[in-house]
């Protein structure tokens, strides 16, 4: 396997490392298992990574409070 260089800030840097189990668990062990974190599929089948992309950006909108009541949603399509 070939190695890469990323572009991180420093700050990120260090919330991977708490992250870490031990000093031997490399940053590109940390990120695998962020990414194993978002699901693959479900009982109809494998997710495209584009669909698992999309369900990650939903996950952080949720988490930085960007989402919508049924109210606002059925407004918004006329209903």
């Amino acid at each position: 396997m070939a190695y890469t260089t990323i572009q991180i800030y420093s700050e990120t840097r260090e919330k991977l490392s708490q992250l870490k189990n031990s000093q031997r668990e490399t940053y590109d062990d940390i990120i695998k298992l962020l990414i194993s974190l978002i699901p693959e599929g479900d009982d109809e089948g494998t997710y495209t990574p584009e669909f698992r992309a999309s369900l990650l950006r939903s996950l952080i909108d949720v988490k930085r409070g960007k989402t919508y009541s049924m109210e606002e949603v059925e407004k918004r399509l006329g209903l």
